[in-house]
């Protein structure tokens, strides 16, 4: 599944992340990068040495722990602290699988891009998900994530005008298998729906058993 999640950062909070970027805050985006993904990576990256690099990680990472509909979608166990990216015209980064186990030892199961800038002030530079449907292409506006799995061959399109900038990050879910995971969301909104409509259904109260004992039955630590 693909989720697109909505004011994962606020409009003012992206424009201080960018006011606060620098040319000299940025590296070559292949030292992060593994095997196949170094030799069609062509992007910078906000270096070790930048000085708000820790900040804007810690302000990403609580914004994502505190979005009710990402922990709900995502079962996150630990999310990795995230890279801000910079595309800059001619930059893209070819079609690509991340890696499985990150060097800081997280697990990915999930993927995460939060757009920075707004997407009229770029042209290309969309995500590109290889789904069962076919390629998907998402672009999306400053603030908002596109949540999707690990696994999927991707790739960022080339930038062909102005400059695109995300921070990416990746989640070790806590119900590692993506079908699992599907069927809890759709039991979720199921039973959310119950709640709503009828708080005093006995259907309600077994909806809400069904998945509760899903999670404990799959969820790991």
């Amino acid at each position: 599944m693909i989720e697109a999640i909505p004011d994962i950062l606020s409009k003012d909070q992206c424009a201080a992340i960018i006011a606060s970027l620098s040319d000299e805050g940025f590296e070559d985006g292949r030292k992060t990068a593994g095997g196949r993904a170094a030799k069609v990576k062509r992007n910078e990256q906000l270096g070790t040495n930048a000085p708000d690099k820790k900040a804007i990680q810690a302000q990403i990472l609580d914004a994502l722990e505190t979005a009710k509909r990402f922990r709900r979608f995502a079962f996150p166990a630990t999310v990795a602290k995230p890279i801000v990216s910079r595309y800059r015209v001619g930059m893209e980064y070819g079609l690509h699988v991340d890696n499985a186990i990150l060097a800081s030892g997280v697990r990915s199961d999930l993927s995460v891009t939060v757009f920075l800038n707004e997407p009229e002030t770029y042209q290309g530079g969309e995500l590109e998900i290889l789904s069962g449907f076919g390629p998907v292409q998402i672009k999306l506006p400053a603030g908002a994530a596109i949540v999707y799995p690990s696994s999927t061959l991707h790739r960022v399109l080339p930038v062909t005008a102005g400059e695109r900038l995300a921070a990416v990050t990746w989640v070790q879910s806590r119900v590692r298998d993506p079908a699992r995971r599907e069927i809890l969301i759709d039991l979720d909104l199921a039973r959310s729906k119950l709640e709503s409509t009828a708080p005093k259904a006995e259907e309600t109260d077994r909806a809400g058993r069904a998945y509760a004992n899903l999670l404990r039955m799959w969820a790991e630590n």
